[in-house]
């Protein structure tokens, strides 16, 4: 009986090949990954996928570890609208498409890819602050969703780092157990992954450009590293905690994109005449050695206090703000000096609600009233 390929399915594939055919590969195209719902991607083949030459190789070798892929550039992408969500950078992309259908809308799927290809385009290309942090973020995901797959026994080639077992304290009355996650695969996984199309592949990245996302995504991996936690669990009678068994575990991505954001604000502008190493701009302080877990770019960001159409900037206008803080979600930091509208939101909703018997639910309606402000 001949096999037949779903009508919605064939029509993604063919969609796929030709946006890709038609968009120009940037080394960001594997974010669109992260912001797809559906499990398009083990059905259409790393092929129609938009990776470039090197990771369409690696997929292929490998296409057990696509889920992954796909959780690294969500948690990536995710982190950093959460990091910052109350800047004027807010780390925009499009719209998250959220349906599971494999016959979804072809308009949906190629406004996407199109989105996402042109906003982390620029960003990836510009070679600011924010360039480095994308950089930093999406390869720190990628090597925390490989180690939990590690963890968790997805795989054959990874499992739980097995280098501590035996060990431990006795005199302190502790010993390593349970299941330690071992870095070791999803940092080489990255560094393939993620390292080897600005190493061996042609673009229009300059040297310059290359070499700062090469420091950003190994300083978002030691990010990964240095979280590293040592987590205990008790055992004696009545919970005297006579003896425990300890294991490593990489911290929550949250606190890792923290620690990363710290990172950006404090990141170092470097020369664009690369030499033997990575230099800092300001001449007075080239002597000071540039540490790989630092964050490095090369061009001052622009403004995005104002749309920007050609450089996928939307601005802070219509951005809600907080009238009474002095941080960046500030009205007079966020809307750049322009004022705000404020406008009333009544909310309706139910309350104080009891069980009657028998049998149903009575409640209250209670209106709440709030001022919401936005930037002009």
């Amino acid at each position: 009986m001949e096999k037949r390929t779903p009508f919605g399915l064939l029509h993604l594939c063919i969609l796929l090949t030709t946006l890709m055919a038609i968009l120009p590969c940037t080394q960001g195209n594997w974010m669109w990954l992260g912001i797809t719902s559906f499990g398009v991607p083990e059905k259409i083949g790393c092929n129609n996928l938009p990776l470039s030459a090197r990771q369409k190789d690696l997929c292929k070798k490998k296409p057990y570890l696509l889920s992954s892929i796909r959780e690294g550039a969500r948690l990536g992408i995710h982190e950093c609208r959460n990091q910052f969500k109350h800047e004027r950078w807010n780390c925009s992309i499009s719209p998250t498409i959220t349906t599971s259908s494999s016959s979804l809308s072809l308009s949906i799927l190629s406004s996407s890819l199109v989105s996402a290809n042109s906003i982390f385009g620029y960003e990836l290309s510009s070679g600011t602050k924010e360039t480095a942090f994308i950089s930093a973020v999406t390869a720190a995901g990628l090597v925390h969703s490989v180690t939990r797959s590690c963890s968790a026994g997805n795989m054959t080639e990874c499992s739980c780092d097995t280098s501590l077992q035996n060990g431990g304290s006795a005199s302190e009355g502790w010993h390593w157990g349970g299941c330690s996650d071992d870095l070791q695969y999803g940092m080489w996984f990255s560094r393939k992954f993620l390292d080897a199309p600005y190493k061996n592949e042609s673009g229009p990245e300059s040297d310059v450009l290359r070499t700062m996302h090469l420091h950003n995504n190994e300083a978002g991996r030691q990010a990964v590293v240095k979280l590293m936690a040592v987590d205990c669990r008790c055992h004696g009678v009545s919970g005297s905690c006579a003896v425990k068994t300890c294991w490593k575990s990489m911290s929550s991505f949250e606190k890792i994109g923290s620690y990363l954001k710290d990172k950006y604000e404090s990141s170092i502008q470097i020369s664009e005449r690369l030499k033997r190493k990575v230099r800092r701009k300001e001449k007075n302080y080239r002597k000071i050695p540039i540490r790989k877990e630092e964050l490095v770019y090369t061009n001052r960001s622009p403004n995005y206090c104002v749309e920007d159409r050609k450089l996928g900037i939307s601005g802070t206008h219509g951005r809600e703000c907080s009238r009474t803080s002095d941080g960046p979600d500030g009205c007079n930091l966020l809307c750049c000096g322009r004022g705000y509208n404020t406008h009333v939101v009544r909310n309706v909703e139910r309350c104080e609600c009891k069980f009657v018997w028998c049998c149903y639910v009575r409640c209250r309606r209670c209106e709440s009233v709030t001022d919401v402000h936005t930037c002009k």
